[in-house]
């Protein structure tokens, strides 16, 4: 018994190790040729979170309580057709074992834009964009814990 158990733990451990995340995809893409790359630190959201008030211009939205509760942004952004072919099908994957939430979805002229999000009904721990347009595929990955409500109100201004 004691056998199937440290097999079964074993088993699961090496299944957590091989979890896509934000930050693998990242790390295994920011190399490439004609591959853009920006990361964001916890370090720079606390610093920049210490300005009082930041508002999103003619809105009473203020973004340090966001800015604050992050902990990554990760972007690629690629014109390289080699990592755009596996860009696309890992952030799918990455999607599909997080059971990502589908937020939204846009396609035009050939582009399609992707937005996920995965937590709970109160908090957003993170936030997946993929836009595949043509020669040039982007990925975008904010890690945190945001409060749901402050990301709806901020997504709805931008809409409008």
């Amino acid at each position: 018994m004691k056998k199937i158990l440290v097999i079964t733990v074993m088993l699961l451990s090496a299944v957590g190790a091989f979890a896509q995340n934000g930050k693998s995809i990242y790390q295994k893409y920011s190399d490439e040729e004609n591959v853009s790359a920006v990361y964001i630190s916890p370090a720079m959201f606390r610093l920049i979170g210490k300005v009082p008030d930041l508002k999103v211009e003619d809105s009473d939205i203020n973004l340090s309580p966001i800015i604050k509760s992050l902990s990554g942004l990760y972007i690629i952004s690629s014109e390289n057709q080699k990592v755009n072919a596996t860009l696309k099908g890992e952030v799918d994957r990455l999607v599909k074992a997080g059971r990502y939430e589908l937020l939204m979805e846009a396609k035009d002229s050939g582009e399609t834009v992707r937005m996920y999000t995965l937590g709970t009904e109160t908090v957003v721990n993170s936030f997946v964009m993929i836009s595949v347009d043509g020669e040039e595929t982007s990925f975008i990955c904010i890690d945190g814990k945001m409060n749901r409500d402050d990301m709806d109100k901020l997504l709805a201004e931008k809409m409008n």
